[in-house]
């Protein structure tokens, strides 16, 4: 943790300050139903996101969240932050900033990439149409740039520094459904080129259009304040010279209050680059209001 970069923490502390100044303007949903963040800024999990819309704000109110999540497997770290907007529990507007260090792979060097994302709940309410089997529904789109593309992505056989993913979330919350504690579930498909989530450039030289992949998550409220889980995700496999694997996590998430929120979990990345085996804790930090 010590490596997080200054910015990262500045990014935090100033996050926090705008939480807590706007916490008028949200708050009127149940405990953890905004989820925490995934490392590409949407409100969900830490590799999915959900249906669900950043924040606490009710179809009244705006809401919003700011996020800092650190994962190290030792060869590599991953530094990603930023923030979310959620209007009236309908639209969400996201962005991160991600940063990742090459370790030994390319010494001293590291990859950097925005994302800018949104999302859009088109049909049911994942909490409170309880007597309904059907999810609710959200689409989603994120824009991916690579700012170090020319660098390591293009020499590997990447096509483009900037891309797209799409996606279609489905979430549904049922309440005291397993020993009287709640169980969300969630399950979405997303079309995308990326590579390493784009930190690898978009397309390659064995693929390069888009592809369907599959992700989904389901989390267990031991106490309104703490839920455990597991998730997964699909990935492409554009790229000749790496394989890519598909990847999982198990996490805890501590939501004593609606402006905090901290995961811990652990995750199985499979291949990165030119190592294989990269398994790593990750840690998130999340304000809201």
């Amino acid at each position: 943790m010590a490596r997080i970069s200054a910015s990262c923490a500045a990014a935090i502390v100033l996050l926090s300050c705008f939480s807590a100044a706007c916490a008028a303007f949200g708050g009127g949903r149940i405990l953890a139903t905004g989820g925490v963040t995934q490392l590409e800024g949407a409100g969900g999990g830490g590799i999915t996101p959900w249906a669900l819309i950043a924040g606490y704000g009710t179809r009244d109110e705006v809401g919003g969240t700011g996020f800092a999540t650190y994962v190290d497997t030792g060869d590599f770290n991953l530094q990603s932050f930023g923030g979310a907007i959620g209007l009236y529990d309908r639209l969400e507007l996201s962005f991160a900033r991600q940063r990742f260090e090459l370790g030994d792979t390319v010494p001293g060097e590291t990859i950097e990439q925005n994302v800018v994302g949104a999302k859009l709940k088109i049909y049911g309410d994942a909490i409170f149409a309880q007597d309904q089997a059907w999810p609710q529904l959200a689409l989603g789109v994120q824009y991916k740039h690579n700012l170090d593309f020319d660098f390591v992505p293009k020499l590997l056989g990447a096509r483009d520094g900037d891309g797209f993913d799409f996606y279609l979330a489905a979430t549904k919350l049922y309440l005291g459904a397993l020993a009287g504690h709640n169980l969300l579930v969630n399950g979405g498909v997303r079309a995308t080129r990326a590579n390493q989530f784009g930190i690898l450039g978009f397309g390659g030289d064995r693929a390069d259009g888009y592809s369907p992949q599959f992700e989904g998550s389901v989390a267990i409220f031991l106490s309104d304040a703490l839920l455990v889980g597991a998730e997964f995700r699909t990935r492409p496999n554009n790229l000749r010279v790496f394989a890519e694997n598909d990847i999982y996590d198990v996490f805890i998430a501590y939501v004593p209050s609606k402006h905090l929120a901290l995961t811990v979990a652990y995750a199985g990345l499979g291949r990165i680059a030119n190592k294989t085996g990269q398994n790593a804790p990750y840690v998130s930090l999340q304000v809201s209001f």
